[in-house]
Order: structure tokens, then sequence, then C-alpha cells
């Protein structure tokens, strides 16, 4: 596999997915930047289709298969919101989607793959778990695989997010960005390389799963770990496409943050700006919020992952279940 995405790719994608995607809301809070020191502007991924930014790959990857391919439908793995976006990009396109999700998978992202359309298959929740359930069921059905990150499309259609914070605000000192398995961090990183040389790119990973910077700093990338986070969304292991432009094209800096430090971001988000967001999203708020960025006071941009949580939980608490 091959990092070579330019910038034709990614105006090509933002051609494909125009009729599909939402231009999302760029938001801002007083409260928020009075704790941060700094303005911050919040890229709200989490009112795109299917709540997150993963929607525009996966619907740039749909638009340019082959309509006799995308015919014969498509897989992925997937812990949510990849799934989700997968899902309702082939309805759109009229074909079907079958979804691998690890046992144990966030039920409000299972049942709302489900209402796009799909079907959805379980699977341990390890790499190779997920790996060998895709290659049953490609082998079954002759479906086409279409990565949450390892697709030069996927990652050319995730980088249309920050193409459009980079538009909507001028002169930004930096971009924080969550990583998992590393599809939206390296669109981003392309995009502002582009647009925005002078802005640094902020990578924000979980402690419990900090499996892409220790890939960096390694050199080699690390799959074979057991992530331990409430960000479900960021336990996938980084992307050898991904790895590849990130070693070629650095984030300026990696950031973790721990579990308390990201339900206190989920929790200051929601209650102070009244987004609601989801954890892997509060992964890229925690660093402002904690101090953990050594930056002058400027101009924060902040991609929002998405908005899926699984309210169930918290409703079942009011209503004085057990």
């Amino acid at each position: 596999m091959s990092a070579s995405i330019g910038w034709h790719d990614i105006e090509a994608a933002r051609r494909r997915i125009a009729p599909f995607a939402h231009c999302t809301p760029v938001h801002t809070s007083r409260l928020l930047d009075a704790a941060c020191g700094a303005r911050v502007f919040l890229k709200c991924e989490n009112f795109q289709r299917t709540g997150s930014f993963k929607f525009r790959g996966a619907t740039n990857a749909m638009a340019a298969l082959d309509p006799a391919v995308r015919k014969r439908g498509v897989i992925a793995d997937s812990s949510g919101n990849h799934a989700q976006a997968l899902a309702l990009a082939a309805c759109l396109h009229q074909t079907v989607a079958t979804l691998v999700m690890p046992e144990g998978a966030n039920p409000a992202k299972v049942e709302a793959t489900r209402g796009y359309g799909a079907a959805v298959v379980f699977c341990p929740p390890t790499h190779d778990g997920r790996r060998d359930a895709v290659a049953r069921l490609i082998a079954e059905t002759r479906a086409s695989y279409v990565s949450p990150h390892d697709d030069p499309l996927v990652i050319a259609g995730q980088a249309t997010a920050a193409c459009e914070l980079i538009e909507a605000v001028d002169r930004l000192d930096a971009i924080l960005v969550p990583v998992g398995g590393g599809g939206l961090l390296a669109g981003t990183l392309l995009a502002v390389r582009h647009l925005a040389p002078k802005a640094q790119v902020v990578a924000c990973e979980p402690a419990g799963a900090d499996d892409a910077a220790r890939s960096l700093e390694t050199g080699h990338r690390i799959t074979d770990f057991v992530p331990h986070t409430v960000a479900d969304g960021l336990r996938t292991p980084l992307g050898e496409i991904p790895f590849e432009i990130l070693s070629r094209d650095r984030p300026d800096r990696f950031v973790l943050v721990d579990e308390d430090e990201i339900l206190t971001a989920m929790r200051f988000i929601w209650e102070r700006t009244k987004l609601v967001i989801e954890p892997s999203s509060a992964v890229a708020v925690a660093p402002l919020l904690f101090g953990k960025l050594d930056l002058p006071a400027g101009r924060i941009g902040v991609l929002v992952s998405g908005g899926n949580v699984d309210l169930e939980p918290l409703f079942a608490t009011m209503r004085g279940a057990p």
C-alpha cells in the first residue's frame, strides 16, 4: 500500500462528497476560551451525517468505486463510527454493507449501523479477530473492503474536514486531532501542510491506547496491544498508510491524556457549550483544559470527531434502574 495522496485527491474527494456530506459548523465558547487561555474553534463533526467525520471518507471511497464493483456490496471492520458511515454511504449508493464489529461495541452504534440497513457480524475485540472475520466474509461474498483508515480514498475524504475548518477560520496557530487508526490525523496533516503550513498539528491520544505515539517513537507500527480507554473510537491500531504518512509528515507534537481528563473534558463541553460529543472527541479537548500544550495563547482549532454516545446508562440511572 502507498501513502501517495496528493492535493488533487483531496480536491476530488470534496467534489465527490459534496452532494452527500454536510459542511459542519464551527462553534466557539467564551467559557471554553477562558478555561483554556486561548481562542478555540470547534469543528463540529458531531453534526455530520451519522454523527462523525467518518461519513466523509466512507462516502468518498463508495462514490469512487466502479458501479459494477459497488453493486457486489462493501465490507468493513469498525468499532462503530465507520460502520455507521459506510452503512449510510452504501444505502445512498443503493448497495449493501456488512460491518464486522467487535464484541462489546457501543450498543448505540451497533443499532444505528443496523438502522442504516447494514448487516452486523461480531468478532473478538482484537486486531486478528477483525482481520480474520473480514477475510472470511470477503471470500464468501466478493464484496469490496473499505478500510476505516488504510485507504487513500478514505484518508482524502477525512482531510476535507480540516479543509473546511481552515477556510472558515483565519490564521489558526494549531489544530488538535484525536488519533486512533490515524485516517483523520493523516488527512489533516496533508490538508494543513497545503493550506496552512504555519499551523501546528497536534495529535491527541488516550494514554491507555497510545500505540500511535509509540509507533512513531520506535519506528515500527505497533498492533499487538490491548487498549484500555473509554474512547472506543480510538482503540483501533494505527493503520499502515497513516503510519507511512505520519512517519514522513510528522505531527508537530503528540499529547497523551488519561481517562479522568477525557471524561472531565467531555463533561465540560456538554455542560458549558451544550454540544454532545463522544469520549474520542474529548481526547482533543482535554489537552487544552489541562494545560498540556506549551503553546502561546492563540487561535486553536479542534476537530470534534463525533458525537455518538450510548445514553442508555445515563437514562437508566435517571430512572432509578439498578
